[in-house]
């Protein structure tokens, strides 16, 4: 009986090493690809680990009250050395929630300091019942955000040296198309510009079209077969064939935003901050690299996609090779009054991509007269979205929807 319960403490104790171990990653940076996704993910389900440590600490405690029996001294070890895993554990896994209520005043001040006091109220009635209720909502956490039943279009899109390239177009419940025209989204995804396709934004060009959005979420060609401007001209191929086929899917091409994640984002702040091209009326940026150069000279560290190589591989070569196209593929250096409102998100932890960058871009815009708001996640590493009912795509999804339903509303 005695080894049994000793079998039993030591599981107990194996428990809370593993919840401690999972835990660490909400402060401790991934040094390697591989272990990117235990720093992504660990913040985002930072509140199952919370449970977790929760009932392992319970577990301690019962088990303290047990009988000791002979092997006390070795049995007061264990449990000391639970005790410690599931304390630390415990107050690792609390840190996001406690920073959350911060966060979330910070980004609704950045709202109102960039849309106005009284952007909520510019925004149309019809709209009010399908956003979040809340930035944060535990309920979601547990069962996931809701996902229409919305299945894509697929089209191809043929480039001037004639190339294919694919796209989903997302079309809104019949429910919610209205007689006039409707606004459109157009996602662009991440991938370091080498890998991805359009159903990685699906999840979110889903739950947008579930607003009332004509969602096209669009393709573009890869490194290192295909190096840069290719995929900045494969974006602006495919924003040309939205303007040609807007009147198939009911799109207004007055209201039209880019959406982008990570290589994404910095495609799609390069085609919005465009003077040529389809009109674009709002532009967020989830996460994207803005000044190339710096970023190759002053990486992240730990840097866990080798940034350098990730550039060149882009770029064909490295800032001192190829200075001008450096510079031409820097989104920062095309800042100039005039350009369409935009949302900024980031997430503090970010070892992809420095968020002092993105505060460059933030600042950058705010000095030239643009409308801007920047969104900083405390707790969040790059694709944060990834676990897309998680505390940080919640916070970024209630302003995101709120920001596009500001910036694309019908002409008074």
């Amino acid at each position: 009986m005695v080894v049994l319960w000793q079998l039993v403490d030591w599981a107990i104790a194996a428990l809370a090493a593993i919840a401690l171990f999972l835990s660490l990653w909400i402060v401790v940076p991934a040094p390697t690809f591989f272990l990117l996704p235990l720093g992504v993910g660990a913040p985002e389900v930072s509140p199952f680990l919370l449970l977790g440590q929760g009932m392992v600490l319970a577990l301690v405690l019962v088990r303290r009250g047990a009988k000791v029996g002979k092997w006390g001294r070795s049995r007061s070890f264990v449990w000391f050395l639970t005790l410690g895993f599931s304390t630390a554990g415990l107050v690792l896994s609390s840190l996001p929630l406690l920073q959350l209520p911060a966060t979330v005043r910070r980004a609704e001040a950045q709202m109102q300091k960039a849309l106005g006091a009284n952007y909520s109220s510019q925004i149309p009635a019809q709209v009010w019942p399908l956003l979040r209720s809340r930035p944060f909502i535990l309920e979601d956490l547990i069962r996931g955000l809701p996902e229409p039943a919305i299945e894509p279009q697929s089209q191809i899109v043929l480039t001037p040296d004639g190339a294919t390239l694919a796209l989903d177009i997302y079309q809104p419940p019949t429910s919610l198309t209205q007689p006039d025209l409707h606004p459109a989204i157009i996602t662009i995804y991440g991938g370091a510009w080498q890998r991805g396709e359009p159903a990685a934004t699906a999840r979110f060009s889903i739950y947008m079209a579930a607003q009332g959005y004509t969602v096209v979420a669009i393709n573009y060609r890869h490194a290192p077969e295909y190096r840069f401007p290719t995929q900045l001209e494969d974006v602006q191929t495919a924003l040309e064939w939205v303007g040609d086929r807007a009147p198939d899917y009911g799109i207004d091409l007055s209201r039209i935003a880019l959406v982008g994640w990570s290589a994404g984002a910095h495609l799609a702040m390069l085609a919005a901050y465009e003077p040529e091209g389809l009109p674009i009326q709002a532009v967020v940026n989830y996460y994207g690299p803005v000044n190339l150069s710096t970023g190759y000279y002053d990486p992240p560290v730990p840097d866990p996609i080798d940034t350098r190589a990730v550039l060149e591989t882009f770029l064909g070569g490295s800032p001192e090779q190829l200075p001008e196209l450096y510079q031409q593929a820097s989104p920062i250096f095309s800042v100039k009054p005039g350009l369409p409102p935009t949302l900024l998100i980031y997430g503090q932890r970010d070892h992809v991509v420095k968020p002092s960058y993105g505060r460059q871009l933030y600042e950058k815009l705010q000095a030239s007269g643009n409308v801007t708001a920047w969104i900083a996640l405390p707790w969040a590493e790059h694709s944060f979205d990834a676990v897309f009912r998680g505390p940080s795509n919640q916070i970024a999804l209630y302003y995101t929807e709120r920001f596009l339903a500001w910036a694309l509303r019908p002409n008074p």
